[in-house]
């Protein structure tokens, strides 16, 4: 667990949270001596859980259009 002041954590914000996700958290320290945790929060969802989008096109469209592919090879 690294630990950094709180100025270095200013000047270097995006860097740190790069380094909490690759260690799991980091340290930051004030100049009143109290210290902070920064660690990614862990989601449920996964990376590949996206919206769809509404095409307006018929399941029977899109079986017409496959097999038209497929037709050329």
């Amino acid at each position: 667990m690294t630990t950094y002041t709180y100025s270095e954590a200013q000047q270097n914000l995006a860097t740190l949270l790069d380094k909490a996700k690759q260690e799991g958290e980091i340290i930051i320290k004030r100049k009143d001596g109290t210290y902070f945790v920064v660690r990614p929060l862990k989601t449920d969802k996964s990376p590949l859980d996206v919206d769809g989008v509404d095409i307006n096109i018929t399941k029977e469209e899109i079986i017409d259009i496959i097999r038209e592919v497929r037709e050329r090879k």
